[in-house]
Order: structure tokens, then sequence, then C-alpha cells
């Protein structure tokens, strides 16, 4: 028995003696090797990763060694590019391992589908892709959408304006020709001149509706906002429009809730609406009327233009809020449509906090309805008439 924990005690020693040794053996090599030598535990290591790659400015995606996502932004969930743990792309994944296999950095820039299903929006990103250590690659990627959107609208801008400027200098240059050719029948050079006068005016219009458009995307334009009573809007609107109405026989109805007030630019507010009561009257008919609407719904002040006109196609009223966009090209020819007032309405709406909105049916005319938020009236501002006062002259009722 004695000899048996004999055994036991010397078996005992040599373990502490063992572990002892080898503790001895790791504090020799730290004070070597000085705090560095420190081997990094998991979770920390883990934890640095994920602060680093949190503030990247970059959508970050840290891809292992078999390919699957270690770390990832949550923009790359959003914008597409992880799916299921993975990278969601080939031409992705293609360049993370090439990285990994040559060991060298590469950028590239890439068009990348937000998602699977066809016709999705798509994506544009310079991605930067560096290999790290223990076969994992770090991919960085800068969202430049934005940018391309921007530069494609401005190119598609350019060659637009282009384009409509070339029709109307062309068809004055060739009426002042045909005019000189005709010097010796005045009913001729009446008739040139006229037509002259006609493209001079179409001229001045669109260059004037270029240069709105342009102050009011300039990124440094900013609105004068006061308290601004819609009804002198409407008024003021309606005013301008009142002769051509006339010419065209159409009715301009007037109606609605009274005393709303937003807080704005009282003279960019009467051009959106001119805007939507000139476009309008060119698409109404003879003899019909076009309807202009007020009210307030949950805290936004409205403003509905209803005309009895053609009315438009789903796809149109997807796209009549574009620049030079016009659903009849031969008739905005005939009528003198630049093809820019409903975009300015949009600029303007979006410049006051707000929107424009389009309901159409062809054959059944359209609704146009400008939406924008509404403030009380100080009391310096209110109008005792405010809630009870007349119509416009030639209102024939409330509009729908």
């Amino acid at each position: 028995m004695d000899q048996a924990w004999l055994i036991v005690g010397v078996g005992v020693l040599g373990l502490f003696v063992g572990a002892s040794a080898a503790l001895a053996f790791r504090v020799s090599e730290r004070s070597q090797h000085g705090p560095a030598a420190r081997e990094p535990e998991g979770d920390v290591l883990d934890d640095d990763v994920a602060a680093l790659l949190a503030a990247l400015r970059s959508l970050s995606v840290l891809v292992g060694p078999s390919g699957e996502v270690l770390r990832a932004a949550p923009a790359a969930y959003t914008d597409g590019l992880v799916r299921g743990g993975r990278l969601a792309h080939a031409p992705l994944e293609e360049l993370v391992e090439r990285v990994r296999t040559g060991g060298s950095s590469r950028d590239e820039q890439m068009i990348i589908p937000r998602s699977q299903v066809p016709g999705s929006d798509r994506l544009a990103f310079d991605v930067r892709v560096a290999p790290l250590t223990g076969g994992r690659v770090l991919v960085l990627a800068e969202d430049r959408t934005a940018e391309r959107r921007v530069e494609e609208v401005r190119r598609d801008f350019v060659a637009n304006v282009s384009h409509e400027l070339k029709t109307p200098v062309g068809a004055i240059a060739l009426l002042a020709e045909t005019a000189a050719d005709a010097a010796d029948d005045p009913e001729a050079v009446r008739r040139f001149a006229a037509g002259m006068q006609r493209e001079t005016a179409r001229l001045s219009a669109l260059v004037q509706e270029i240069i709105e458009l342009s102050r009011l995307q300039a990124p440094e334009h900013e609105v004068d906002f006061v308290e601004v009573p819609l009804e002198a809007v409407v008024a003021e609107a309606i005013d301008r429009i009142t002769v051509e109405a006339q010419a065209r026989d159409v009715t301009i109805v007037v109606g609605g809730q009274k005393g709303l007030y937003v807080q704005g630019d009282h003279a960019l507010l009467v051009t959106a609406l001119r805007n939507l009561l000139d476009n309008a009257l060119r698409y109404s008919p003879t003899g019909t009327r076009v309807s202009v609407g007020m009210r307030e719904v949950e805290g936004i002040a409205e403003i509905a233009v209803v005309d009895q006109g053609v009315g438009l196609s789903a796809e149109d009223a997807s796209r009549v809020f574009e620049r030079f966009y016009r659903v009849d090209p031969a008739r905005s020819r005939e009528t003198g449509g630049t093809g820019l007032g409903l975009s300015i309405v949009k600029h303007v709406a979006a410049n006051h906090g707000g929107e424009v909105r389009v309901w159409s049916t062809p054959g059944r005319g359209s609704t146009f309805t400008l939406r924008i938020p509404s403030v009380e009236a100080s009391e310096g501002e209110k109008d005792p008439q405010a809630t009870t006062g007349a119509p416009h002259e030639g209102a024939e009722g409330e509009t729908q």
C-alpha cells in the first residue's frame, strides 16, 4: 500500500515539474520578445475586424478561404452583393479568386444588378480587392451609381437641348432664306415673317424654360420661404392664362377649400401652377373646361388641375415629368410646347418639400395634383374673407 502511494506521489510531482517547466519557458519567451509576442484571442480579433470594417466608408466584405463571407457591411446585403452567406455575382467571385491566387490587389469597375429579378436596377461600383493572410480576401466597393446617373442625365440633357434648339433655329434660317428669295412678293414675305415670329417665340420660350429649370436644379438654389396664400397663387396663375383659355374656348372653373397657406416662394408656385394650367389647355378640346380645386389632407395642401382632354396611357403617365418628353410630338410643335413645363413643376414641388402626382385615363382626361405641406397663417396674414371669399371670376363650382 505504501509503495502504491509512493508511485502516485512521484507521478503528481512529475506533472507539477513538467507544468512548471512549460510555464517558465513561456515566461522566458515573452520576456525575450516583449508584448508583441502575445497571441491575440479569437474573440478579440473578431471584434477588431468588425470595428475596422464598420469604420470604413467603403462598402466592405471579408471573404474566407473557401469563398464564404465572414463579415459584411449591412449595405452589402441591401445592395445585393452578398446573398446566402456568399458573394452573389459570378464576376465578383472570379475577381476574388484571381486575387487570392495571384496574391496582389486589383481594382475594377463593375455594373451589378441589385437583384436577380430581370430588369432590376443596376448599380455601379468601383471595386478594390486585396489579399489577406490565411487565404482571406477583403472586398471594398464604392457605390458610384448616383454619379453615373447624374452623368447620364447630363449627357441626355445636352443631347436633347442640342436637338430642341436646332429645330427652331433651322426653321428660322430657312424662313429667312425663303423670304429673301421672295422679296418681290409682299404676301409671301408677310407669311414667312409670321412664321419666323412664331419660331422665334418658340425658341425664346424654350431658352427661358431651360434657364428656369437649370436654376431650380442648381445645388445652391434656395427657396425664399414666406407664408403664401394658395388663393393668391391660383388667382395669379389663372390670370396669366386667361387670354389663351379664351382663345381656345376653354372655361376655367375654381373651387374648393379656402384659407390655405403654405411656406414657399410665391413666384415659383405661380410658375408651377401656370405650367399645369398651360398643359391642361394644350390638351383640352374646344368647348371643354379645366377645373382647379384646393383642399388640405393630413397637413398637405393640394391644388388639383383637372382637364377633359385626351388623357394619358400608363407608360406616358410614368414618364410625363421627364425633360423634353412629349406624349404627342406633332401636337407639341403645333401648340408650341417645349416639353419642359411639367419637369419644372416637379422641381418646384421638390424644392418646397412636396410632390406632383398625375392620374389619367385615355379618353377621360387627366388630373395633376400639386401637393405642398400646409401651415397655419399668422395673425397678421389672416384674411377675414379667406373662408368665405368669392370664387375666381367665371367659376362654376367645386372641382371633383
